[in-house]
């Protein structure tokens, strides 16, 4: 290796997507120096210190210190360290992480905006980022916060902490809106959701964190999250890093905290709070019928009331007719097929209920202001 090459060690797992965007940040920044030469092997966020640190001779190395043994292991190291995890308190490494209370700002004001009232959250016992986000949630919902926190790991999934789960989802308020500490935990969320009958969104809004695009997307419904930071996390902690093994003086305190790019909105919170329990059944069934020649008569008789009736409260609780608010969901599947899929548009006009792709395109540009078939193509040059 040519001597004026940095020898940077990465501790930094990569079976979470919120590891996997630190890395890249951090590859971001190495490739822009072009001085740096990385140590990496795949691990998990709670594996131990891997043997290969120990008397690690590098120039530097940022980790995800999740362990008082880690830290120790690193402070052993003579070699700058930067921790971009925050999991152990007084670790002696100064700390980028993702502004904990600021994601939770931007999910309540994602549930707000979607008129909810009332708040809960769910979380992992003893995990202080977690425990974070969870204060910060119930600041700015500025109201009651109701509140499960189970252990992590195989805990979690025990018959114990599943029926509490299922329990706690049964007696909260509803409609309500729900944040997950992370997108494993919403995954585990709306499992119980399902089990327990219990409407997404309609009565259940769900938002996670770290948007595992994996995982949002394989959820049912599909898993509204909070694109985080970690890219830029990761990029900070390197530039960080850099100037520490350029001979600046770094205190142990220092900490940089990274806002969350945005709320990256999929089926699991894509409603309005609806008080009314026929129109959320009704809103459901639209939903899942999308491809159907659905009618006013077919959801009115669907939810068990009279078409007139039905209509009257599902104005008075939408603010639209039911007509109108069909296709605007239909209009946003499909969207959501142009810019995610490689479905001809006649195919997508077909599963999204439109009687032909000439018809789609027309509503469509109407709406959205651009054509499917410049959407498409905009989607793929970018």
């Amino acid at each position: 290796m040519p001597p004026d090459r940095k020898r940077v060690a990465l501790i930094v797992e990569t079976s979470l997507a919120s590891g996997r965007e630190i890395l890249r940040g951090i590859a971001r920044f190495a490739h822009e120096v072009d001085r740096w030469q990385l140590f990496h092997a795949a691990r998990g966020l709670q594996e131990r210190a891997p043997d290969w640190i120990r008397g690690w001779r590098g120039d530097g190395i940022i980790a995800r210190v999740h362990s008082p043994e880690l830290a120790e292991v690193l402070r052993e190291i003579e070699a700058p360290v930067v921790d971009v995890l925050g999991q152990v308190s007084r670790s002696g490494f100064p700390l980028v992480h993702v502004d904990d209370a600021r994601i939770a700002g931007e999910v309540a004001r994602h549930f707000r905006n979607r008129d909810f009232r009332h708040f809960a959250f769910f979380g992992i016992e003893g995990e202080n980022w977690s425990e974070s986000r969870r204060e910060g949630f119930r600041r700015a919902c500025g109201t009651r916060l109701f509140v499960l926190e189970t252990p992590r790991g195989q805990a979690e999934a025990s018959e114990k902490s599943v029926a509490a789960l299922r329990r706690w989802l049964r007696e909260l308020p509803k409609p309500v809106g729900i944040m997950v500490t992370s997108d494993q935990r919403g995954l585990v969320l709306l499992e119980a959701c399902r089990s327990e009958g219990i409407a997404v969104p309609e009565q259940v809004a769900v938002v996670g964190v770290d948007n595992d695009v994996t995982l949002c997307e394989i959820s049912s419904p599909p898993l509204t999250s909070v694109r985080a930071g970690h890219f830029r996390v990761g990029y900070e902690a390197a530039r960080l890093l850099g100037a520490m093994m350029e001979g600046r003086p770094v205190s142990a305190d220092e900490a940089l905290y990274i806002p969350p790019t945005e709320v990256v909105i999929r089926g699991s919170s894509d409603t309005l709070a609806i008080d009314d329990p026929a129109v959320a059944q009704g809103v459901r069934f639209l939903r899942e019928h999308l491809a159907e020649p659905v009618t006013n008569d077919v959801v009115s008789r669907a939810v068990g009331l009279s078409r007139t009736l039905f209509q009257q409260r599902f104005r008075a609780a939408m603010g639209q007719t039911v007509r109108e608010y069909l296709t605007t969901l239909r209009l946003r599947r499909a969207r959501s097929l142009i810019e995610t899929s490689d479905l001809t548009l006649a195919d997508i006009a077909q599963r999204c209920g439109f009687k032909h792709q000439e018809y789609l395109g027309d509503v469509f540009r109407k709406h959205f202001g651009i054509t499917p078939g410049r959407l498409r193509k905009t989607t793929k040059e970018g």
